[in-house]
């Protein structure tokens, strides 16, 4: 397909979406998770059973996965008046005639802490969009770091950097688009864990395509792609201390750096890539040829080029069984990730149902 003319850029990533559904586009291909496709979806609910796909917001526990991300705080909010926690709080303390009881809470968190969904503006690339020679940031459909994903600093295109006053946050391709569009489709599982086990490999296009093809796994255009590894079976083990080693040498990943499985990405038609693993792909990646590379291939592939959301970290060990138990590949999954404005990821709260 030609790229169409775009107010943002001259030229686009070669092999990408962009501008493929409008020029102000955010949904990427999930675009293509129509209301027809949706139905098509609800048929693979057969006996009723339900699947939680998220681990415990509280897992992995502490910060060895990613030093940036913390656990969850969850504490009372306070009375207004009295300053006193608002937790088991008797509201006779208000009014004497009142026999309720109230508990009122808050957390603070990292949204990509624990099973997760990242957002087209999750990472971006360097890319001379505007074909003056120079790199800029750049986001899914050519949207612009500084001016639409706001940050605390402006990186130049020379490498200056300017502090800023106001707050950040997307003003475009935050998490709230794909809320606002509703997640909800036709999932393929693979079980990569069956084939490899608690291993860790990097699993190329070969790989991939022979337990695909083995275990009958044919996801068609519009559908969501899940790979089942194991890791979040590790996690849970490690009942929130985990070691390094658990957590960066366990279990599958998809080799990011293979052409041919970003290849096959792009040509199933795809909406989405979630797995139980770490980030999909192995990350950082192997070094590339060239002076420049991207550090997770897959990543820049997905969020950047196709406009692919990627989930992270997913529970689908019960899910992987039951299918396996009965024969089936295929599921229904509602995956919603948070309404929350500017976000560049957010907590997953998927079902899957069967």
């Amino acid at each position: 397909m030609n790229a169409p003319a775009n107010p943002r850029w001259k030229h686009r990533p070669e092999g990408s979406t962009w501008g493929d559904w409008g020029p102000d586009d955010q949904l990427g291909r999930m675009n293509l998770l129509t209301p027809e496709r949706v139905v098509r979806a609800s048929k693979e609910i057969q006996t009723g059973e339900r699947f939680c796909l998220s681990l415990p917001l509280d897992y992995p526990g502490g910060n060895v996965l990613n030093p940036r991300r913390l656990p969850p705080k969850l504490e009372p909010t306070m009375d207004a008046t009295s300053g006193t926690p608002r937790y088991n709080y008797p509201l006779r303390m208000d009014n004497p005639a009142h026999i309720d009881v109230g508990c009122d809470d808050r957390v603070t968190m990292t949204l990509q802490y624990s099973s997760q969904w990242d957002a087209f503006c999750h990472m971006g690339q360097l890319f001379d969009a505007d074909e003056d020679g120079v790199p800029e940031i750049r986001y899914y459909n050519g949207f612009e770091g500084g001016k639409d994903i706001i940050g605390t600093v402006d990186y130049a295109k020379d490498g200056s950097q300017e502090l800023r006053e106001e707050g950040i946050g997307a003003r475009k391709l935050g998490i709230e688009t794909m809320a606002e569009h509703g997640v909800v489709g036709r999932g393929n599982l693979l079980n990569l864990f069956d084939v490899i086990g608690r291993e860790r490999k990097v699993v190329g296009y070969d790989v991939f395509m022979q337990a695909m093809e083995d275990q009958r796994v044919a996801p068609e255009e519009g559908d969501l792609m899940f790979l089942y590894t194991g890791f979040a079976d590790v996690i849970l083990e490690c009942a929130k201390n985990p070691t390094h080693e658990e957590m960066h040498q366990t279990c599958a990943t998809l080799d990011g750096r293979d052409d041919k499985l970003l290849n096959w990405i792009t040509d199933s038609g795809v909406v989405a890539m979630i797995a139980d693993n770490y980030a999909v792909e192995q990350s950082p990646a192997r070094p590339a040829p060239g002076k420049t590379y991207a550090n997770s291939p897959l990543h820049q592939h997905c969020l950047f080029k196709l406009g692919v959301p990627l989930g992270e970290m997913w529970y689908l060990t019960d899910l992987a069984h039951w299918l396996k138990a009965n024969n089936r590949t295929r599921f229904f999954a509602t995956c919603q990730p948070l309404r929350l404005p500017g976000a560049v990821g957010s907590p997953a709260n998927a079902v899957a149902m069967v």
